[in-house]
């Protein structure tokens, strides 16, 4: 079994007579990112906050880089950066100062906090507002404000509920680049979102919960078997033939046509044939994602 990184086995946590997390297992490894997901009320945040030594599991055991939350809660602290859903900042006190604070509690040097936090709020892009009052961020810049705190002792572990929620298009781009960039230093990463396709790019593994369970774990790659694919065109009507000739049965999407293939090299066939054959192709790809794809396939009796 590795010490670092993640490590839960087995856990549960009740909240009276609801069971929150029923039995929960998973390994998040160092130079990865792992997706936690799952529908609302699958247990995840409740999960999270056991990580982050906020919640005591009735039950399990949960290790991070080694160390115990329950006995050992300031080694714990010490190594995770935590980033909730729900990012509260103190009003009255200016975008740096919330970071100064935060760093001050974690006892780092002022010196070395100064030049922490420019490069944090550069990473986030928040340098141009260090002087703001964080009341004026909006819902995104306090969501970037909330990954720079959880930045600030320099972790080894980070624990990520919904971190892209509130994000523009863009800043969405920005946060999967940092990301990656962090696991690429060989931190672990464990991020929870609803935006599949998203954490599709960001996520190296994924941990899929339903009722407070963990019911799957995997590599993120493309799904053994059938593959669906999405098809637009200039001419839909001259698509939809050259699909019947082409020895398949289109079904209609939208503005588009889906076509089930075996696989991925059975697609790039098809593709080429369709340009061969002159058809005004302007989209081909796969209708889900493959983190999509085996969501929906192990929840679909769960939710």
């Amino acid at each position: 079994m590795t010490t670092q990184g993640i490590v839960v086995e087995h856990v549960r946590r009740a909240f009276g007579p609801v069971l929150a997390v029923d039995d929960m297992s998973l390994v998040a490894r160092p130079g990865e990112v792992t997706a936690l997901i799952g529908p609302n009320g699958s247990g995840k945040t409740t999960l999270m906050l056991m990580l982050a030594s906020l919640l005591v599991p009735h039950h399990g055991a949960i290790r991070i880089d080694g160390f115990d939350p329950v006995t050992q809660p300031t080694q714990v602290r010490s190594r995770l950066g935590w980033m909730p859903d729900g990012f509260g900042t103190w009003d009255a006190l200016r975008v740096r100062e919330v970071l100064e604070i935060v760093a001050a509690a974690y006892k780092i040097p002022s010196a070395t906090a100064r030049e922490r936090i420019d490069t944090l709020l550069r990473t986030v892009h928040l340098d141009d507002l260090a002087e703001r009052p964080a009341r004026v961020l909006s819902r995104g810049q306090k969501q970037r404000l909330g990954l720079a705190r959880a930045l600030v002792h320099d972790p080894s572990v980070l624990v990520l509920d919904e971190p892209a929620s509130g994000l523009d298009p863009r800043s969405r781009i920005e946060l999967r680049d940092i990301l990656r960039g962090l696991a690429a230093q060989g931190r672990t990463v464990l991020v929870s979102s609803h935006i599949l396709t998203e954490l599709q790019e960001i996520a190296d593994n994924a941990v899929i919960v339903a009722r407070g369970r963990s019911i799957q774990s995997q590599g993120i790659a493309a799904p053994a078997g059938a593959l669906t694919y999405r098809i637009t065109a200039g001419n839909l009507a001259v698509l939809e033939r050259a699909l019947h000739d082409l020895g398949h049965r289109p079904t209609r999407a939208n503005r588009a046509l889906e076509v089930v293939v075996p696989d991925e090299i059975a697609a790039t066939d098809l593709l080429r044939a369709l340009v061969t054959a002159d058809v005004p192709v302007t989209a081909f790809a796969p209708a889900q994602g493959s983190l999509e794809a085996a969501y929906l396939a192990v929840t679909e009796d769960r939710l």
